[in-house]
């Protein structure tokens, strides 16, 4: 496993995702009522970033097409995508969030 630092827990207050490049990759990470979850900044349906869309308790909504997706699972809760999107685990250290890219 390769945790990098992405972000400080005092950043992403309960309610709020924010979208990170790390390597290359565009990943969103989200806290749920405390709990961090980060995932692909992606929608599968048409690529919308979901960092710019509506988290709703640990659903994501892509701004584009309102695809939503379980930021806990990465599972599609509404069409109109079918495929999930990618999650990452994460790891609390301090004020640190890391996730495993």
């Amino acid at each position: 496993m390769a945790f990098v630092k992405v972000a400080k827990v005092s950043g992403i207050p309960s309610g709020v995702v924010l979208g990170f490049e790390v390597n290359g990759k565009k990943v969103a990470v989200a806290n749920v009522g405390g709990k961090f979850y980060a995932f692909e900044d992606r929608c599968t349906h048409m690529g919308g970033r979901l960092s710019k869309g509506l988290l709703m308790g640990s659903n994501i909504m892509c701004p584009l097409h309102a695809a939503t997706f379980d930021v806990t699972t990465g599972k599609v809760v509404t069409a109109p995508a079918t495929a999930p999107v990618g999650t990452f685990a994460v790891r609390v250290e301090g004020d640190d969030i890391l996730v495993d890219l």
